[in-house]
């Protein structure tokens, strides 16, 4: 392996560790599934279904709102898991 290649090669772990450590505001649907190891449609529902506290905002790209978790929600997912289920009524 030459020189360059390594080089391109620490640069490319160094990208990922970068990105792994930064903490954000707001994490939409996609990032806080991939961070928990759950599908997008699983963390969709959980937000739906109010056992994680999201918020919904307006993206910029169309009518819809997507639903974004705090960081703070996060670190509380991690330590203690999701929500009970609210009874309706």
């Amino acid at each position: 392996m030459s020189l360059e290649e390594r080089l391109d090669n620490i640069e490319a772990m160094l990208a990922i560790l970068v990105e792994r450590q930064t903490v954000k505001n707001f994490y939409e649907i996609e990032e806080f599934a991939k961070i928990v190891g759950k599908s997008c449609f699983t963390c969709r529902e959980w937000c739906r279904l109010g056992r994680i506290r999201a918020e919904k905002k307006l993206s910029g790209r169309g009518a819809y709102a997507r639903w974004v978790v705090s960081h703070a929600e996060l670190l509380r997912y991690q330590k203690e898991g999701l929500l009970p289920f609210q009874q309706a009524g």
